[in-house]
């Protein structure tokens, strides 16, 4: 008896280390499943990153839609049409690239110089019969000449006056000077001129100061670039900073503002390794107001920056979602449409060939974008109030349906695929996507403040830094006054020209003489004016 109780209680602790067993192969199997499905993701993770970067080195940059891209509505839906007559006979369709040349109504505007070629009056005798010729008519050749820069010296010659009759009675003789405009900089031979081109050229057309000189040296004239770079420094710091201030304090008084940052690269910062970044922030009005783009340099990203800049704003700020915007109070944000559909673009660039169900909600997702920015092509010509009204009407209902989308499939993706993060970030972001409605003023993008930062962006390959955070400042306030220049339809060269001979001629603290500088100003010469297309 007790030999069987014995083996019973064997059995037993058998089948218990069996059981034991059991559930540690469970475990372990739940682990490895887990870390497998982690990998799995990874490995997609990384797959779509590789496929990204390929498409970003050698794709098209292009987020245009093709013609043939799904649409919300089923394709039999769509491609259906009762009201169409069936075709009896086979149609053959093609097309023809229209042939490009060149806008010969762009020269209207040009100025004309008119060569004559005549008849010596000798020649006038006609070879038959010896009478005079009559002019029967003119055969005109149209060229476009281009006259290069020059270089010359200009001597300011200022006399003195004084009374002979006063020298000769022996009276106090009163002695007059002319006047002669003040200098850009006291001592030196740098002009408004020289100084406008200067700025033109590396800040407008992206030509660094190491090439301006080699240019320079071509006409024969020795031009260090750190000439170049002192006055640049003092033409932006002394005389330019007056009407960036001013501007500034304009910008604040707007209803709507775009900002933007970008980074840069200045050597000698204080307590920073020459290899860290810097930003350079832009902040621009609407496209209903005066077109002012403003540049700021900053050693970082920091939210206290544009906190800042925008103190005593109040009203709509557009921007491209970063968080550093978000404690600027008194502003209702609004983001930009623009990025949640570059996220479904990359999105579907990102995708192996071989995916259906991905690339089907990516296309879905792109399309409900598509139609939002298609309503607002079709209201551009129209007022603030109308375009208000239109959106409630049309662009209202598409963005409901989007975020019933959104929310939907933010349960059927992997979040950290590319394609769960363009919809994680559009319903992070919904608030100030959608806010574009509120007010017919407001644009459904950022793009504006974007296309005002590229032009840093393109200067930035071709001079790579700054360096001194004295020299980025001037550069931020340089770039400031061209790009609202290009705003108002201005030609930078002649306007920076035209800066340089008022500004030291003026007192920089009275406002309303730096209001006449302004772009906008109806003071600014007709020649700065870039000539409207007729």
């Amino acid at each position: 008896m007790e030999n069987t109780n014995k083996d019973t209680n064997k059995i037993e602790n058998k089948q218990l280390n069996i059981d034991e067993k059991f559930q540690v192969l469970q475990d372990n199997y739940a682990i490895l499943e887990q870390k497998l499905e982690e990998t799995t993701a990874k490995l997609t993770w990384y797959e779509e990153q590789f496929r990204l970067s390929k498409e970003r080195q050698f794709g098209t940059s292009s987020e245009k839609t093709l013609p043939d891209q799904q649409t919300l509505f089923n394709e039999a839906e769509k491609e259906a049409r009762q009201e169409k007559e069936e075709p009896k006979l086979d149609e053959i369709t093609y097309k023809r690239k229209k042939k490009k040349g060149l806008n010969k109504k762009s020269f209207d505007d040009l100025p004309v110089e008119t060569i004559e070629y005549n008849l010596s009056e000798e020649e006038r005798d006609c070879p038959e019969c010896g009478n005079h010729l009559h002019q029967m008519s003119k055969e005109i050749r149209k060229e476009l000449k281009v006259i290069p820069a020059q270089v010359k010296i200009v001597e300011h010659v200022k006399y003195v006056y004084a009374c002979r009759q006063c020298e000769k009675e022996n009276i106090k003789t009163p002695v007059i000077t002319a006047k002669m405009p003040n200098p850009v900089l006291k001592g030196s031979f740098v002009s408004p001129s020289l100084l406008a081109y200067t700025m033109h050229r590396k800040y407008s057309e992206a030509v660094p100061l190491y090439r301006q000189e080699q240019q320079f040296n071509n006409f024969g004239i020795e031009l260090s670039r750190t000439n170049l770079a002192n006055w640049i420094i003092h033409g932006a710091n002394t005389w330019l900073k007056a009407l960036y201030d001013r501007m500034h304090e304009i910008l604040l008084e707007e209803e709507i503002i775009h900002a933007d940052e970008t980074t840069m690269q200045v050597l000698d910062e204080k307590d920073k390794k020459a290899s860290s970044k810097s930003y350079m922030w832009l902040y621009g009005t609407g496209k209903h107001s005066k077109q002012i783009f403003l540049y700021e340099y900053q050693p970082s990203r920091s939210s206290k920056h544009p906190k800042n800049f925008l103190k005593g704003f109040k009203g709509y700020l557009q921007t491209d979602g970063y968080a550093g915007y978000n404690s600027i109070e008194d502003t209702i944000q609004v983001g930009c449409l623009a990025h949640a559909r570059r996220g479904f673009t990359d999105a579907l660039k990102a995708l192996p060939k071989d995916s259906t169900r991905s690339k089907t909600n990516a296309e879905d997702g792109l399309e409900f974008c598509n139609q939002l920015f298609k309503i607002e092509r079709s209201l551009k010509d129209l007022d603030p109030k109308e375009i208000y009204e239109k959106r409630l009407e049309k662009s209202k209902p598409v963005l409901e349906a989007f975020l019933s989308w959104l929310k939907i499939k933010e349960k059927q993706v992997l979040p950290k695929s590319a394609l769960g993060k363009a919809i994680g970030y559009c319903l992070k972001q919904w608030p100030k996507l959608e806010a574009f409605i509120l007010d017919g003023r407001l644009e459904i993008s950022n793009n504006r403040a974007e296309r005002a930062i590229k032009p840093f962006v393109i200067g930035r390959k071709n001079f790579l830094f700054s360096k001194s955070p004295r020299g980025a400042t001037a550069s931020a306030i340089v770039y400031s006054m061209i790009e609202t220049a290009k705003a108002n339809s201005l030609n930078t060269f002649y306007y920076l020209n035209y800066l340089f001979e008022k500004l030291p001629n003026i007192d920089l603290d009275n406002i309303e003489e730096l209001d006449q500088l302004l772009p906008w100003s109806d003071s600014v010469p007709e020649e700065c004016k870039i000539p409207l297309k007729k």
